[in-house]
């Protein structure tokens, strides 16, 4: 009924490919904030890992915000999006896209949207 969820794990390095960010645990059903989304890990020679989304909020609160996306020397992660408000509360921010040392082809996440009575919308990650 009332409690936040939990963040999700953030994924692990690796000399190739970075492991995915765990997704944000969603707010209790009545009152809580989603749980952020955890950050990708880096892969270090091939492709970085993908931002978790953010959990979505219950009734009154906040979404999660999203993971950042991985760095990588080749192709970088993609940042997570953001949880969304339910009825009032805002939207969580977008992860950032990680960065990419040769091409960028990574994505940033987009922002959750605010709750349906009150509530901004997230933020997008930066591009």
């Amino acid at each position: 009924m009332i409690g936040s969820g939990g963040a999700g794990g953030h994924g692990g390095f690796s000399g190739r490919t970075g492991g995915a960010g765990g997704i944000g645990g969603n707010g209790a059903v009545l009152f809580g904030n989603g749980g952020d989304g955890g950050a990708g890990g880096t892969g270090y020679i091939v492709i970085g890992g993908n931002g978790g989304t953010g959990g979505i909020s219950g009734l009154i609160g906040s979404g999660g915000a999203g993971g950042a996306g991985g760095d990588s020397g080749v192709v970088a992660g993609n940042g997570g999006n953001g949880g969304n408000g339910q009825l009032i509360g805002n939207g969580g921010n977008g992860g950032n896209r990680g960065v990419s040392y040769t091409l960028a082809t990574a994505t940033s996440g987009i922002g959750g949207h605010g709750g349906v009575l009150f509530g901004q919308p997230g933020i997008n990650g930066l591009p």
